[in-house]
């Protein structure tokens, strides 16, 4: 017997979205993770509406897994000469590392245009293409589904005359080990949307939280770290939080099941509340793997407690009105 099927179609986007400023991009702004899902990136909102000069760019993250710009562009309609000229010049603005363009159609001459960039740019430099659509099966309820059409591609960086550097010995140990985490948090933790491991000492994940990130780092004289680290741009209300969290290291540190490393950082914008132990990128397959091990375990635990503990000292400041200036969501 063959099960019936539904049939799957497309809806128009303006039913969900009448207006692209108002609406679609408050919206993604808010679902930022599936975006992420697709580009298999690590990406954490920043500004909406972000200015570069008179302009104004829709969104602006970080991509966590490389800290650095990400510059997205929305229109809900085909793409046009004027939003490629002004998405060059918010990657100038904001000296983007990638550049994301998304619209309900990427005309040819447009997906050629990124393509060409794509192609002439070094291996620093990404644009996509990305078709938004809104889909359903029979009368179920829309689903959007992002579509990348132009995206980098390592081998057209390196055929089209820009050669990527290759990462040292150290460097590419370092992306091993990295892909490995990434992988089995992703795919058995659920933890991650990221998918690329990159060579370099360290790897930060979102949170949930804007301005919190969970990092993984090598760090110098043999140790490995995993850390809850709170930057979101200003120093007193970082501060702030931290000795919030402070006050409560009795109950923390028995949630978490042994005792943390309170980093109040005082010269520097950040803090950052860690766990150690022994480990270096040179040591033995069988101690990087329990090392990688290691790292998992303390980073689901970093946001099992951690992260909500950082979330109630904020809500409860602000509640209380006290310090609402600098607990104002994002």
């Amino acid at each position: 017997m063959i099960q019936q099927l539904g049939v799957l179609k497309k809806v128009d986007v303006r039913v969900l979205w009448q207006h692209e400023a108002a609406h679609f991009t408050p919206w993604l702004a808010q679902h930022l993770g599936e975006l992420s899902e697709v580009l298999g990136m690590e990406l954490e909102l920043q500004l909406h509406e972000a200015p570069v000069g008179p302009f104004s760019l829709d969104l602006l993250a970080t991509d966590l897994g490389r800290d650095r710009p990400v510059v997205i562009e929305n229109q809900l309609e085909a793409t046009d000469h004027d939003h490629l000229g002004k998405l060059l010049t918010y990657a100038a603005g904001y000296d983007a590392g990638t550049v994301v363009w998304i619209a309900t159609e990427i005309r040819d001459q447009h997906r050629q245009a990124l393509e060409w960039l794509n192609q002439r740019t070094d291996q620093h430099t990404e644009f996509f293409g990305v078709v938004l659509e809104a889909i359903q099966i029979d009368d179920s309820r829309p689903a959007v589904n992002f579509k990348i059409v132009a995206s980098p591609n390592d081998w057209q960086k390196a055929s089209g005359g820009v050669t990527p550097a290759e990462p040292s010995e150290r460097g590419e140990a370092y992306r091993l080990f990295f892909q490995g985490l990434i992988d089995r948090l992703r795919d058995d933790h659920q933890f991650t949307r990221a998918r690329k491991g990159q060579p370099q000492n360290w790897y930060s994940f979102a949170s949930g939280v804007s301005g919190i990130v969970i990092g993984t780092t090598f760090v110098l004289g043999g140790r490995t770290r995993v850390d809850l680290y709170i930057e979101r741009g200003d120093s007193a209300w970082n501060k702030q939080l931290f000795d919030l969290l402070l006050d409560r290291r009795a109950t923390i540190e028995e949630r978490f099941g042994e005792p943390l490393e309170w980093e109040r950082l005082d010269d520097r914008k950040a803090s950052r509340i860690a766990v150690y132990r022994a480990g270096s990128i040179a040591d033995d397959p069988v101690t990087l793997q329990e090392v990688q091990d290691w790292m998992i375990s303390r980073a689901l635990k970093v946001k099992e407690v951690l992260v909500p503990a950082a979330t109630d000292a904020m809500s409860l400041t602000h509640s209380s009105g006290h310090t609402a200036t600098i607990f104002t969501p994002e």
